[in-house]
C-alpha cells in the first residue's frame, strides 16, 4: 500500500509539474461550433478542392501533373521504359501521399488500363482494366512505363518560362503549377473527382473534334460548337443516345446527362449474344450480377447462361439464349433493366485562378484560349530576351573585328586579370557584358573568319526580334500560332470516333408481360400472411390445404401468372409483386411467407391482397371510425419497378376492412354495437390521393367501431332495403328478430 501511495504521489507531482509549464493545461474552453469548423475543417475542405479533387484548365489534378512532370524529367519521352516502382519512387519527391496512391494515378493514365481516350503513359505489363472490377493491376515492381508521344504536347517549351514554377512540399525542388498543353486536354480525357461539398465530372471528347472546335472558336467566338464537337467519345466505345436539347444544355451550362448503350452482336450458330462494348459508368461484373439477379427473380426467363469471355482480343460478355428468343427484343429489355444502358452525368467543375467554376464548353474554350495565349506570349518574350541578349553580345564582338590586334595587345599588356574587362571597355567603347564575352573568347577563335561568321548573325537576329515583337503586339498572330499547333496535333494524334452517335429516343418503361409465361393460376392468401400459387391441374389433384394451427384462407382468387399483386399491411404500406415471381406450388404445402418473401419491416403483417391486370377499378378502405376511403387503383401504378409504396392508406384511424372492386357495388358494414349498413360505393367520390382520410359513412357511438365490411350478395339479408339510406352518414339499423338466424352465418 505504501509503494502504491508513493507512485500515485509521484504521478500527481509530475502532472503538477507539467501543468506548470503548459499554460492553461487542464482547462476546458467553450468554443462555438462554427468557429471550430472554420478554423479546423474549412482549411481541409479547401485543400481537397484546390489541391486534390478538381482539375485545372490544363486538364490535370496535382497528382497527375506531379507524376507526368517527374516522368518528363526522367527522360521517359524516348523509347526506354523503366520500372514503375522507379517512377513512383521519384514522384514521391513531389507527391507526399504515398507510393500506392501514386501508382494508382499512373495506372489510370496508362494505355493498358483503357480509362482514357488518349492515354499519356505507355505501359507494359498488367495494368488492369477500367471496365472490370476484378481485373486488378500488378504490383509496381512487375510493370514498366514511359510517356506516350502525345505527352510531348503537354510539355512543349516548358523550359521557356511558359508556366510558373513553385517549390515542392519540402522546398528542395521546383514543379510547374500548370502544364503548357498545346491542345484543350481538359475536354479530351475524362476527369472525375469528389471534393468536399462539390464534385467534378467531365466527359471525354474526340481529340480531332476538340481541336477543330477550338480552331473554329479562335476564328469566330460565336461559332456553332455543335457543328464540330458532335458528342462525347469514350475509350470503351458504346452507343450514345443523342438528344440535341440535352447536349446543347451540357455545352451551354456544363451540367446534364446522356445515356450510353452497350454494343452487341448476335451469333446465330451458337444462339448467343456477344456484348463487346459497355457504358463507361459500369463494369462487366456489375452487368453479370444484375442479369443473374433478375434471372433468379424470374424477370429474365429468356437467358440460359451469362459469362465473361474477356481475353486478349478485348471485352466480351456472352449471353446464351433459350430456343426461340428474339435477341433484339431481349436486348431492349436488358437495356431497360440492367446497366447495359446507363447515364453519364456531366458536371464540368474546373479550377480557374484557384476558384472552382462550373463552365460550359464555350466558356472552357475561352479560358483555355486565354491560358494558351499567355503561355505563347511568355514563350515569345523568353525568345525575345534571349535574342536581344545575343544581339547585344554580337554587336560588341563586331567592334573587335575593327582591330583584333589591339584587343590582343590590351589583354597581353594588362598586368592584372581583373583589369582586362575594364581595359577592353575603355579601348573599344563597349559595356561590361560585351567586354566579358570578348574576354572569354578562346585563342583559336581570334581570327577574322570566326568573327565574321558571328557578326553575320546580327542581321538575322534583328529580323527575328522584330518578328517576335510583332507577335507580342498582335493578338491575331498569337491565335495563328495556336491554330498551327492544333493542326499539327490533329495530324499526328487524331483518330476516328470510338463511340457511335445513335439518334433515337430512350427506351420507355413498359411492363414486358410477354416475357413471362401466361397461364391461369389460383392464388390463396391466409390470415397469417402465407401465399400459394397453384395451377388448376394441381388444384384438381390436391386434397386439403396445409395450414399452420389457427390459420385460415381468407382470399382465394382466380388470376393469371402475369397478374400484379398488391399486398397491403398493418403499417399503411403496400408491397408490389407479380404472380410470376412466386413458384408454382401445391395446396399441400404451407406456401411463401409474405413478410419474409417481400422483405417487410419487423413486426409488419399483411392484411389484404389485391390482384389486378390493368389497375382498373378502385380500392376501398373501411376505417373503424366509420369513414370509408375510395382510392383509384391507378394511384398504385408506377412507371418504375418500385417494390414498396409508403402511405398506401390513411393512418388516422385503425383499418377495419380493405376491399378491391372493379365496379361500384354494395358493401355491408357491421358495427360492434350490432348495427348494419348497406352502402353503395357509387355514392362515394374516388380520390387519387392514396392516404385520403375518406368520408363519414357510418356514425359510431362512443366505445363502438366498425368491425367488418363485405361485398353484399343477394340472400345475405331478408329485407336489404331496411339497411339502405339515402343520406350519409347514418348509424345503420339493428337486425330485426326475423333477420336473426341462419342469415347471420352469411354476414
Amino acid at each position: 500500500m505504501a509503494s502504491k501511495k508513493k507512485k500515485e504521489t509521484a504521478v500527481s507531482n509530475r502532472a503538477a509539474a507539467d501543468s506548470a509549464y503548459i499554460a492553461g493545461a487542464g482547462t476546458v474552453v467553450d468554443q462555438p461550433i462554427t468557429d471550430t469548423l472554420e478554423s479546423n475543417y474549412m482549411p481541409y475542405a479547401m485543400s481537397v478542392i484546390v489541391s486534390r479533387a478538381i482539375p485545372e484548365i490544363d486538364g490535370f489534378k496535382p497528382s497527375h501533373r506531379k507524376l507526368l512532370y517527374t516522368m518528363y524529367q526522367m527522360g521517359l519521352l524516348g523509347n526506354t521504359r523503366v520500372k514503375s516502382a522507379n517512377i513512383v519512387g521519384r514522384t514521391m519527391q513531389l507527391n507526399p501521399h504515398g507510393d500506392a496512391a501514386i501508382y494508382d494515378t499512373m495506372v489510370r493514365l496508362s494505355r493498358g488500363y483503357e480509362a482514357l481516350l488518349h492515354p499519356y503513359v505507355d505501359s507494359k505489363g498488367n495494368f488492369g482494366k477500367a471496365y472490370s472490377r476484378d481485373m486488378q493491376c500488378a504490383a509496381s515492381r512487375y510493370t514498366e512505363a514511359k510517356l506516350e508521344p502525345l505527352a510531348g504536347e503537354l510539355f512543349r517549351d516548358i523550359s521557356k518560362d511558359t508556366v510558373d514554377f513553385v517549390d515542392n512540399y519540402d522546398a528542395t525542388m521546383k514543379e510547374p503549377t500548370l502544364l503548357p498543353v498545346s491542345f484543350p486536354s481538359i475536354l479530351v480525357n475524362a476527369n472525375t473527382g469528389i471534393a468536399v461539398g462539390m464534385a467534378s465530372s467531365i466527359c471525354p471528347f474526340n481529340l480531332t473534334e476538340v481541336c477543330e472546335t477550338e480552331i473554329a472558336y479562335l476564328r469566330d467566338e460565336n461559332c456553332d460548337i455543335s457543328a464540330t464537337l458532335l458528342a462525347p467519345d469514350f475509350p470503351g466505345g458504346g452507343r450514345l443516345i443523342y438528344n440535341k436539347d440535352e447536349m446543347d444544355k451540357i455545352y451551354a451550362t456544363g451540367r446534364g446527362g446522356f445515356k450510353v448503350r452497350a454494343v452487341y452482336s448476335f451469333d446465330r450458330s451458337a444462339n448467343c449474344i456477344d456484348i463487346t462494348q459497355i457504358p463507361p459508368t459500369t463494369t462487366c461484373e456489375a452487368i453479370i450480377e444484375k442479369i443473374v439477379e433478375l434471372s433468379k427473380l424470374k424477370k429474365l426467363t429468356e437467358i440460359s447462361d451469362v459469362r465473361d469471355e474477356t481475353g486478349l482480343e478485348g471485352l466480351k460478355l456472352t449471353v446464351d439464349l433459350k430456343r426461340g428468343v428474339d435477341p433484339d427484343a431481349l436486348m431492349q429489355k436488358l437495356f431497360r433493366m440492367t446497366p447495359l444502358e446507363d447515364t453519364f452525368s456531366c458536371n464540368m467543375n474546373v479550377l480557374i485562378a484557384g476558384a472552382p467554376r462550373v463552365l460550359g464548353v464555350r466558356e472552357l474554350l475561352s479560358e483555355w484560349t486565354a491560358f494558351r495565349s499567355e503561355s505563347i506570349r511568355r514563350r515569345t518574350y523568353y525568345d525575345l530576351q534571349k535574342a536581344s541578349e545575343k544581339l547585344h553580345l554580337l554587336k560588341g564582338l563586331s567592334k573587335i573585328l575593327l582591330d583584333i590586334d589591339k584587343a590582343i595587345r590590351i589583354v597581353r599588356e594588362t598586368e592584372e586579370e581583373s583589369e582586362v574587362v575594364p581595359n577592353l571597355m575603355i579601348g573599344f567603347g563597349i559595356d561590361e557584358v560585351q567586354a566579358e564575352y570578348v574576354a572569354e573568347i578562346k585563342l583559336r577563335h581570334l581570327n577574322r573568319e570566326y568573327i565574321l561568321k558571328r557578326t553575320a548573325e546580327t542581321e538575322e537576329l534583328e529580323k527575328k526580334i522584330d518578328e517576335l515583337q510583332s507577335i507580342l503586339d498582335n493578338k491575331r498572330k498569337v491565335h495563328k500560332i495556336i491554330i498551327d499547333e492544333l493542326q499539327d496535333v490533329i495530324k499526328k494524334f487524331g483518330q476516328p470516333r470510338k463511340t457511335e452517335i445513335y439518334a433515337c429516343e430512350p427506351i420507355e418503361f413498359v411492363e414486358a408481360d410477354d416475357a413471362v409465361a401466361e397461364y391461369p393460376v389460383h392464388l390463396f392468401f391466409t390470415k397469417e400472411g402465407y401465399f400459394k400459387k397453384v395451377t388448376p391441374q394441381s388444384l384438381r389433384m390436391s386434397g386439403e390445404h396445409k395450414l399452420k394451427e389457427g390459420d385460415e384462407v381468407v382470399q382465394a382468387i382466380e388470376a393469371n401468372n402475369t397478374s400484379h399483386l398488391l399486398i397491403f399491411t398493418d403499417k399503411c404500406q403496400v408491397y408490389k409483386s407479380r404472380a410470376a415471381e412466386f413458384d408454382d406450388t401445391k395446396i399441400s404445402v404451407l406456401g411463401d411467407y409474405l413478410p419474409a418473401k417481400l422483405e417487410m419491416e419487423q413486426d409488419e403483417h399483411p392484411l389484404y391482397m389485391a390482384v389486378t391486370d390493368d389497375y382498373a377499378g378502385h380500392m376501398l378502405f373501411f376505417f373503424e371510425n366509420g369513414k370509408v376511403a375510395k382510392v383509384e387503383m391507378s394511384a398504385y401504378q408506377t412507371k418504375t419497378n418500385r417494390k414498396k409504396l409508403i402511405k398506401a392508406f390513411s393512418d388516422k384511424s385503425p383499418i377495419a376492412a380493405i376491399q378491391y372492386a372493379h365496379d361500384d357495388c354494395e358493401y355491408l358494414m357491421r358495427s360492434s354495437n350490432g348495427r348494419m349498413l348497406l352502402v353503395h360505393t357509387g355514392a362515394l367520390g374516388a380520390k387519387s390521393t392514396k392516404d385520403t382520410i375518406g368520408v363519414a359513412v357510418m356514425t359510431q357511438k362512443k366505445g363502438h367501431r366498425v368491425v367488418s365490411a363485405k361485398p353484399y350478395a343477394e340472400g345475405m339479408l331478408l329485407k336489404p332495403h331496411r339497411y339502405r339510406s339515402r343520406t350519409l352518414p347514418v348509424a345503420g339499423q339493428l337486425l330485426s328478430a326475423e333477420e336473426k338466424g341462419e342469415q347471420m352465418s352469411l354476414i
